[in-house]
């Protein structure tokens, strides 16, 4: 049985209008809850930001998309249809996995010619080890989707089942890097199917193989843009909880959580303005700062940082894929580098997207829209960071090193082509309140996966105090922090409001 908020419920304040808070707002108000967000920006979308300029936009988050599913479930409970609020484009070619032997491989969503891509590069034996892998994926995933994944976990006893045993079974408590090595005898084939480890903010080398699905959501299930870009998607969220009848609150700052007997009666605004609340549901990063008597983890580890640039180009770039994974040469160096040394990766390997290659709203005549993410280590000295790093003075320097190894791995002509730029370094994710200086949150280790991972609703803190977001179950990405909306409603609701 699920634990829930106890006593009345009826009014709820959901603080945070990103991803999370907007998943929850829908699912509250499809349940018949009255709903306020308070959001301190002056719009929706959290950490899936948008920069316009010069006729460019710039996605600033998340760039690549999976899941729609879990997108169209939200939309639902409040009687909406995905594709009224939101055009998405399936990408045929999911990656292009840039090797640095000068070899390519492009990915595709359908397994057919995925195979043959891989028998044309790596040769039929490793194209019918791609099929049984990618099979294996799916079974993978369905087993853990409902019994560790989707679902609220109050004790490591909630897992007790058939499912575990089946997990067990396929060796999904061993090593990622020696799974994928098992089933693959190229090297490059090892690396594409291990390296989304890091999205889990651990090393293949560290992860286990349950980890594995990760690969399953993009790879094996494949990728979507949705048209206007990743911002389109809280963008629509939002608009259909508005018009659902959740009340948005702006440019609202929080001062202060009001509580009285163990319960959270208000939430005051820095302006003074009391908004009274029933429950409270929280997406912070690190909750605790807000939430009285809420205690941090005791002893957390942080996923590794980055540095993200995204740029706007007048130049066409001719021949590349809405997304390219660029892997260095060397492999298990630079996850050290990342994770123990607390050192930038010597030889990076790099997520290029381009998504004005599907979308040209993006960019105008002539332009494309360039987003680099480059894994840095973070600020947190127990999880392998390293808070010595002066990413003031180290940022320019760095930004000349991306752009080199852009134009080094074949996009070239960027540098003298810039017209409009970002930057974001663990600095500036350190500043807008990321712990760590990651916008990544907690790694999931053994000991923050499932039932260890902080709960959607603290046994410790206000009673009717609910968490949600990557720093809670069941963690990061755009479909788990949607599924984290659904499980914070659940503890407030006491069934799936869908």
């Amino acid at each position: 049985m699920v634990r829930t908020v106890p006593g009345r419920t009826d009014r709820v304040v959901v603080i945070g209008a990103g991803l999370a808070g907007l998943a929850t707002a829908l699912r509250l108000r499809g349940a018949g809850r009255d709903v306020v967000v308070v959001e301190r920006g002056d719009g929706p979308g959290g950490r899936a930001g948008r920069i316009e300029q010069d006729g460019y936009a710039l996605d600033t988050g998340p760039s690549v998309f999976t899941a729609p599913e879990v997108v169209a479930d939200t939309l639902a409970a409040v009687g909406e249809k995905l594709e009224d609020r939101l055009t998405l484009h399936p990408l045929r070619t999911s990656y292009r996995a840039q090797f640095a032997d000068g070899t390519h491989l492009d990915v595709h969503a359908d397994p057919d010619a995925f195979a043959a891509e891989v028998a044309a590069l790596c040769g039929p034996a490793e194209a019918d080890a791609l099929r049984r892998y990618l099979a294996d994926l799916a079974e993978l995933y369905r087993l853990q989707l409902d019994t560790f994944i989707d679902r609220n976990l109050d004790s490591p006893l909630d897992l007790l089942g058939p499912q575990l045993l089946g997990l067990a079974r396929r060796g999904g408590f061993r090593r990622l890097s020696g799974h994928v090595e098992r089933a693959f005898t190229d090297d490059r084939l090892r690396r594409l199917f291990s390296f989304q480890a890091l999205y889990a903010g651990v090393s293949p080398f560290r992860a286990i193989a349950a980890y594995a699905v990760i690969a399953q959501l993009d790879i094996g299930a494949g990728v979507w843009h949705p048209e206007g870009g990743i911002a389109a998607v809280p963008r629509a969220l939002a608009d259909a909880a508005a018009d659902a009848g959740v009340v948005f609150r702006y440019g609202a700052t929080v001062a202060e959580l009001e509580t009285s007997g163990g319960r959270v009666g208000a939430v005051r605004l820095a302006d003074g303005e009391r908004l009274p609340a029933d429950a409270v549901v929280v997406t912070a990063d690190a909750p605790h700062t807000l939430v009285p008597g809420l205690r941090g983890p005791r002893r957390p580890v942080y996923s590794p940082s980055c540095v993200a640039l995204h740029l706007g180009v007048r130049a066409p770039l001719a021949g590349q894929a809405h997304h390219t994974i660029s892997f260095g040469a060397a492999w298990q160096q630079v996850f050290d580098e990342l994770t123990r040394d607390g050192r930038p990766m010597s030889d990076p390997s790099l997520l290029i997207s381009m998504p004005s290659v599907t979308d040209r709203g993006l960019a105008p005549d002539g332009g494309q829209v360039l987003s680099v993410v480059a894994p840095t280590p973070n600020l947190d000295r127990r999880s392998g960071g390293n808070p010595d790093l002066d990413w003031a003075a180290l940022a320019p320097r760095y930004r000349e090193e991306l752009l080199a190894t852009l134009e080094a791995r074949g996009f070239t002509g960027v540098t003298d082509a810039i017209e409009v730029e970002h930057m974001d370094t663990p600095l500036t994710w350190a500043e807008q309140g990321m712990a760590a200086g990651t916008p990544f949150a907690l790694a999931h280790t053994f000991g923050q996966t499932g039932p260890f991972r902080p709960s959607t609703l603290p046994r410790r803190g206000p009673e009717n105090v609910v968490l949600a977001g990557s720093s809670v179950q069941p963690g990061v990405g755009v479909p788990m922090v949607l599924m984290s909306g659904r499980l914070a409603a659940e503890r407030i609701t006491g069934v799936v409001a869908s």
